[in-house]
């Protein structure tokens, strides 16, 4: 099952998976894009968003406010969803309105290739990017070991280029894969001082010594985080509001 988080505070983009995106709001079209590969449901903590959802015939799960991360929110709907330990569950985030069908089944066919292996906890994907891309803090960066397990994620870049020749950069993208059950653990695992210096809730799973296992994908998406993102994203795609 495809999970959506989309809380409805954001300090940068007020209201931001509402946005207009070509005659959608964002979570919507963010929905649509992926609901030819599994079941759908938007985990929101938002009336406004579950009266949305359900006008444009999409499950919607009230979930609590206090989450930390969109992965806490996730696991609150799966139990409320009642999906069984072995079921696959991606989370997509509801900032993504323009994420290509193949990227998330990339992540989805990595997942259930890896869901009896426990030592993985999660499943994610990358993408190669430039050196002055890899600038950006807003864009996480990952380092992985020769079998695509993730080594570390940061909003610095890394791996550091102290001759500056490198400028093939991994760029996360925030799509996970995980079984209700590995969901189950992550969740219950506590917050990592790694995961509150950079606010990247996977370094939680990588701190208690689980592994991220990784995948490259090539795609045009990105995670709309401003007004600003949202306009660039929308004149790449040729929509306009």
């Amino acid at each position: 099952m495809i999970i959506i988080p989309a809380r409805i505070g954001s300090s940068r983009f007020p209201n931001k998976v509402l946005a207009d995106v070509g005659g959608l709001p964002m979570v919507i079209r963010t929905a649509k894009a992926v609901e030819s590969i599994d079941r759908v449901a938007i985990a929101t903590d938002s009336k406004e968003v579950i009266d949305i959802a359900t006008s444009y015939g999409i499950t919607a799960i009230m979930t609590s406010k206090e989450h930390n991360s969109g992965t806490d929110r996730i696991y609150e709907a799966a139990k409320e969803l009642k999906l069984d330990d072995d079921e696959i569950i991606i989370n997509v985030q509801g900032d993504e309105p323009f994420i290509e069908e193949k990227v998330v089944r990339a992540v989805y066919d990595l997942t259930f290739k890896n869901r009896y292996n426990l030592n993985i906890m999660m499943n994610s994907c990358y993408k190669i990017m430039d050196n002055p891309q890899a600038d950006d803090p807003n864009i996480v960066k990952v380092v992985t070991n020769k079998n695509n397990i993730a080594l570390y994620f940061s909003r610095a870049k890394t791996p550091y280029p102290r001759d500056h020749h490198f400028n093939e950069y991994k760029g996360h993208l925030g799509i996970y894969g995980f079984t209700k059950k590995s969901l189950e653990t992550f969740c219950n695992l506590s917050i990592a001082p790694l995961e509150e210096i950079e606010k990247l809730e996977q370094l939680r799973a990588l701190y208690h010594g689980y592994n991220i296992a990784m995948v490259e994908v090539e795609t045009k998406s990105f995670g709309i985080d401003t007004f600003e993102d949202l306009e660039k994203s929308l004149k790449i795609h040729c929509l306009h509001n």
